[in-house]
């Protein structure tokens, strides 16, 4: 008897060690990872700010299963968390400084013991890939947006001529009182 309440104790033990082990590589992020969600984020003029907020509003839209709460020109925030859910709640915030640049920042969590689906990690490098949008893919973290082609020229429509009006149009051709 005595040998077989060892053999199940090491049994438990071993098993508690793989559904430990199994947890902790679960919530582990590359350190590419953490080093793109720990990347400051920070636009450097009016235009690039605002279509970096407008691409944080659309990227918080797809990504949250909560619905926006908060959406002004310094903070998106969604609702959540709740009720023991892994889903991540969001709250974006834009924080502009004197010298016309602003930080954007990232936060996510949820209301799980067990953790939040997706990553946060993940979640924060993600967001902040797709705001700087197609060109820090490729380039990296200092990426800015790709220029913008210039508009083609408008059409100018080319007007006949302007004539000096005759001194009197009684003495014009298909005139009424030339006669």
């Amino acid at each position: 008897m005595k040998m077989t309440m060892l053999g199940a104790s090491t049994l438990a033990a071993a098993v508690s060690i793989a559904l430990f082990a199994g947890c902790s590589t679960q919530g582990q992020v590359s350190a590419e990872t953490m080093e793109q969600a720990t990347a400051p984020l920070t636009c450097m003029d009016r235009a690039e700010c605002e279509a970096w907020w407008g691409r944080a509003q659309v990227w918080v839209t797809n990504h949250s299963e909560y619905k926006l709460q908060t959406v002004t020109d310094s903070i998106i925030q969604t609702a959540g968390p709740s009720g023991g859910k892994r889903a991540l709640a969001y709250q974006i915030t834009k924080t502009p400084s004197n010298e016309g640049t602003a930080t954007i920042g990232f936060a996510a969590h949820c209301d799980n013991m067990l953790g939040c689906e997706p990553n946060p990690w993940k979640a924060g490098a993600d967001f902040k890939q797709f705001v700087r949008g197609p060109a820090a893919s490729q380039a990296g973290a200092a990426a800015t947006l790709p220029p913008v082609a210039p508009a083609p020229a408008p059409k100018v429509q080319s007007n006949p001529p302007v004539r000096p009006m005759p001194p009197v149009l009684e003495s014009q051709p298909g005139q009424w009182g030339a006669r």
